[in-house]
């Protein structure tokens, strides 16, 4: 099994690199999270493409040879020490085939996003680094907790917590210890079959999504198990599921924990015995909890449910 490597720990005056590698954003949106990087001692170093924006039948922050040249330039420029994703989208997938990582790899650094960076975190855990999959920048601006950044510059600084939280009714119990996968679903479906799809086997998986219809839930569940991932990972941690279905019709279009969602899913994995945990506070949510992946971890399911990162 190949060793995965952690980015060594940012110490005040370290130099973090905001880039923009999927959906375009404004200056406004991302002013809180700048100044929030810098309360914590550290430098934020903007991309030359952050607010550029080009529209090609979505609005993208700057055209493909723009974003792959911020990107590029933030894993390997040998002053930055973190690279944060300004926000999701789409567009992370134009990118995984020019990633440069010959320096990154003298110095590895850590990469912070979820949606759509999703796919970077894909692609850097099949290189053997680990990554968090936590909050963008852009969401400091629409309500999530402070907590949440919190932890996330927690780990920048080498510490690591553990997480405890109620059992929900739809969990599946048990006690494991693996290595973290995933991140948001429609990502994870979207590289199945690629050479940049992560490997399930033996792994603890995590999913989580937004602003899916019930019908695509249950395709991306279906295609999971088609292409065997069920049969293959030791557990599943289900994270936020948030704006699905029908918003006129689904009384709990804005809770973060959907309950037919999960009943879905749960529904999918009846028939496997692997433990399953529900209602893990991280992924398009206001409270977040950032995640390690390439991380070890053990996991314990019962009348409550703990995360504990392993040494």
């Amino acid at each position: 099994m190949k060793k995965i490597i952690f980015p060594k720990s940012l110490k005040k005056g370290d130099k973090i690199a905001i880039i923009s590698p999927a959906g375009a954003v404004d200056a406004s949106q991302l002013e809180k999270g700048i100044k929030m990087i810098k309360n914590k001692g550290f430098v934020p170093v903007l991309g030359e493409h952050l607010y550029t924006k080009f529209s090609n039948g979505y609005n993208y922050a700057g055209t493909e040879k723009e974003r792959i040249k911020d990107i590029n330039w933030a894993l390997n420029d040998k002053n930055i020490s973190a690279v944060w994703a300004s926000r999701g989208g789409y567009g992370c997938q134009h990118l995984i085939q020019h990633l440069k990582l010959d320096k990154f790899k003298q110095n590895p650094k850590w990469y912070i996003g979820y949606s759509d960076n999703t796919v970077i975190q894909s692609y850097l855990l099949k290189k053997g680094f680990a990554s968090i999959h936590g909050q963008t920048i852009k969401t400091s601006s629409f309500g999530v907790t402070d907590e949440s950044y919190d932890l996330i510059f927690d780990i920048l600084k080498g510490k690591t917590s553990e997480y405890h939280l109620q059992a929900s009714p739809f969990n599946q119990k048990g006690n494991i210890k693996g290595e973290l996968v995933g991140g948001n679903l429609a990502l994870i479906y979207a590289l199945l079959g690629t050479k940049y799809s992560f490997d399930f086997k033996d792994k603890i998986l995590f999913i989580e999504d937004i602003g899916e219809n019930f019908y695509a839930l249950d395709r991306m569940i279906m295609s999971l198990e088609l292409a065997g991932v069920f049969t293959k990972i030791s557990g599943l941690i289900v994270g936020g599921m948030t704006n699905m279905g029908d918003e006129k019709e689904n009384k709990q279009y804005e809770n973060s924990f959907d309950e037919f969602a999960y009943q879905l899913i749960s529904e999918r994995l009846s028939k496997y015995q692997f433990p399953v945990v529900f209602g893990f506070p991280n992924g398009h949510i206001k409270d977040n909890r950032p995640l390690i992946i390439g991380s070890k971890i053990s996991l314990k399911i019962g009348k409550t449910v703990s995360i504990r990162y392993n040494k």
